[in-house]
């Protein structure tokens, strides 16, 4: 694999990102372009369909494609079924990459069509950890994602309680999946700032400050109950349109955070103040409630919240339409090798 030529910029000492991870926050690099997030040290990495497509439409990871569509056409089959295992041994072939550069985790997404069916959810996280171990990478260093649809959740819990595999419930807008997510006792979830941001500025026609982003209001809320009630799981922050957002969650457990936001903290010494902390949190979190074990009542819930609705579906449909294009990508490669 080719080496990207990385631009030369001068870091400086105590800079903002250097900072963020003095207030106990740990750093994630949301991207699958595995390259390029050595020089920011994260503890873990992320990815979903949209970064691996982008990331696998790039001549540095050519290899990684053909690893993917040899282990298929060994593992034999119909067209549809070596495209199937070739996009499952890809998603591998670049977490197996990542973890190379990260000493932590990685996030590794099912397909976003699986969203509202459990067992198959549950089936293809058991292949995609399967093939991990294959390599030698214990499920340990593996998060698999999961949309927070009420589906994805009862399919978290039962992969935590009866797989332990570790689950990262991804596109989550609301405090109701928030709240659903930690009594299934996920090992995190990562609620959508930015896309938070978005649906209310388009709504309303505001501008909004750090302090009053919506986004960053909901992840504080979703810190602050989890705090107060003594839930393990893990809250990290994604999505993020501006460093702002990034600082005014200073604190929270962890942030995932793309390479430009990266860059942009890591060339500032812009201050960066713990705002988060568990002690303040306890004071501030909600009284406790209840939805995992009473479906009609959650997507009651979820279905009044017309923000976190439309955007699970948007999110969905995203991430399906990449898989989709990913899966197109994949099975032209494997029929012209045929060829």
């Amino acid at each position: 694999m080719t080496e990207p030529m990385q631009k030369k910029v001068k870091v400086p000492e105590g800079n903002s990102l250097e900072q963020l991870k003095a207030t106990n926050t740990v750093v994630v690099a949301d991207t699958g372009d595995f390259e390029s997030i050595a020089r920011f040290t994260p503890q873990d990495a992320t990815t979903n369909p949209s970064l691996i497509l982008a990331a696998a439409k790039k001549d540095d990871y050519k290899q990684l494609i053909e690893n993917a569509i040899a282990y298929a056409k060994e593992k034999g089959g119909s067209i549809e079924q070596q495209t199937e295992a070739a996009i499952d041994k890809l998603l591998v072939e670049f977490g197996r990459a990542i973890l190379n550069v990260v000493p932590g985790r990685v996030s590794t997404e099912v397909d976003a069509r699986l969203s509202f069916d459990k067992d198959a959810t549950v089936k293809k996280a058991l292949e995609i950890i399967e093939l991990y171990e294959k390599e030698g990478i214990s499920r340990e260093r593996v998060l698999i994602k999961i949309a927070s649809t009420w589906e994805g959740i009862q399919a978290a819990k039962e992969l935590e309680s009866k797989h332990d595999i570790h689950v990262n419930l991804t596109l989550l807008f609301s405090f109701v999946q928030a709240v659903a997510a930690a009594e299934a006792n996920v090992t995190l979830i990562s609620p959508f700032v930015g896309r938070i941001l978005d649906w209310y500025k388009a709504s309303t026609g505001e501008t909004y400050t750090a302090e009053t982003d919506p986004g960053v209001i909901s992840v504080k809320r979703i810190y602050n109950y989890y705090k107060k009630h003594g839930y393990k799981t893990i809250v990290m922050g994604a999505s993020f349109r501006n460093t702002g957002e990034i600082r005014a969650l200073a604190g929270v457990d962890f942030l995932t955070i793309s390479p430009a936001l990266l860059d942009e903290l890591i060339t500032s010494v812009e201050p960066v103040p713990r705002i988060l902390d568990p002690e303040s949190a306890a004071a501030k979190g909600d009284e406790k409630v209840s939805y995992l074990n009473d479906e009609s009542n959650f997507r009651l819930h979820l279905n009044d919240d017309a923000m976190a609705t439309e955007k699970l579906s948007e999110g969905i449909r995203k991430f399906s339409a990449d898989i989709v294009t990913l899966y197109e990508l994949v099975g032209a490669k494997l029929r012209n090798s045929d060829a």
